[in-house]
């Protein structure tokens, strides 16, 4: 079953069960996935999923954070559950270890040496590690294995 299908099948779930709040963020999930499609007039796979999955929960987390210094709890609270929410959808993430091994065997086989190549070694980075690591833990990855070398 493809990701699309199941997100689906749980917003029914969800409806049916009276889940509002995980109803709620599952609706949010679908109105951003299709945007993507409206917008670049493509249809998702997994991996553009993950992707759109990816950016909902950096924007949450940074609300997260603003809501936290405002004082505002119980927004914080709203946003972390919707964060639970969707980062079920999300494939098994990698380990920091498995990152950096990752990252290490990259900056190796493109013989890239110093910051001046992190943008060179990011962009394979990004593409092989798509939806398998979050990109922050991916960033400092590459800095520490480009400042060791």
């Amino acid at each position: 079953m493809s990701l699309k299908q199941q997100i689906s099948d749980d917003m029914k779930a969800a409806m049916r069960a009276k889940e509002s709040e995980r109803l709620a963020t599952i609706r949010l999930l679908l109105a951003a996935m299709k945007q993507k499609e409206v917008d670049e007039r493509v249809e998702l796979d997994d991996a553009a999923i993950v992707g759109v999955i990816d950016k909902m929960i950096k924007q949450r987390k940074d609300s997260i954070a603003a809501f936290t210094q405002a004082g505002r709890t119980e927004l914080a609270d709203k946003e972390a559950a919707e964060i639970k929410v969707i980062e079920a959808y999300l494939p098994q993430r990698m380990s920091a270890d498995e990152v950096a091994a990752e990252v290490k065997a990259i900056v190796a086989e493109l013989g890239a040496k110093g910051p001046g190549d992190m943008g060179k070694v990011m962009g394979v980075v990004k593409t092989r590690l798509a939806g398998k690591a979050e990109m922050g833990q991916v960033s400092a990855a590459v800095k520490a294995a480009l400042a060791g070398g």
